[in-house]
């Protein structure tokens, strides 16, 4: 065994018997007494004792023991948590893909019931736009001697019928497309016939009244004159 380092101050364990403010009181023989006390060493087995940390049992890991219990029922608490977690992001997906239908349920309703109330007024609206027209058409033909007065209220219905056009649009609501076009039974209407080699049959000839839609929605089909052969 290697000797002990007398010098080494960790072999060594300041004491103190009385108060150092009162030191100025003690005796000579008191004050050898102290001395020798400073300079105390302890054995090398009692000073690892003292230096060494101390263990308790809640610091080690033992199987079955408190601490792996606590740590067991951690991990559970964690998977519940993480569980719970994705039960509630499911339910979350589900809410969103719920509302999202709502809306475009809602949105579909609100345009069906748009196109029902446009397609009403415009029903209703068509038959003096139509009444219009044969106004006009059937003044075309005026002759230039008619007074300035007849010519300014023919301007007027004129001007009526262009702005009830403007309405009808500004609603959606377009004339269907037919002289010239290929007749088509779910648009148009053929209410007369004329045989000529002039055009391919079953050629919309003449409009006689103007059909209207709004978007894919049919609000009246146009009557038409159609071509056949001879």
């Amino acid at each position: 065994m290697a000797p002990e380092n007398k010098d080494n101050p960790r072999n060594r364990i300041p004491i103190r018997f009385v108060d150092e403010d009162r030191a100025d009181d003690l005796s000579s023989d008191d004050r050898d007494i102290l001395d020798s006390a400073e300079d105390l060493e302890l054995p090398s087995a009692l000073e690892d004792d003292l230096t060494r940390p101390a263990q308790t049992p809640e610091m080690e890991v033992v199987p079955g023991g408190p601490v792996t219990a606590e740590l067991v029922a951690t991990r559970s608490e964690l998977k519940r948590v993480e569980a719970e977690n994705a039960e509630l992001k499911d339910k979350l997906a589900r809410r969103q893909a719920d509302f999202e239908n709502y809306r475009k349920r809602v949105d579909r309703e609100r345009s069906e019931t748009y196109n029902r109330v446009v397609i009403d007024i415009a029903g209703k609206l068509l038959p003096v736009l139509d009444n219009l027209k044969r106004a006009l058409d059937a003044e075309a033909s005026v002759e230039a001697t008619e007074s300035d007065e007849f010519r300014h209220f023919l301007s007027g219905v004129d001007l009526i019928y262009k702005q009830l056009n403007g309405v009808l649009e500004a609603f959606g609501v377009q004339p269907i497309v037919a002289v010239g076009e290929k007749f088509n039974p779910h648009i148009h209407e053929a209410v007369d016939v004329e045989a000529t080699d002039e055009y391919e049959p079953d050629t919309v000839l003449q409009e006689i009244v103007a059909g209207y839609k709004l978007g894919d929605k049919l609000i009246r089909p146009a009557l038409v004159k159609v071509s056949t052969r001879n």
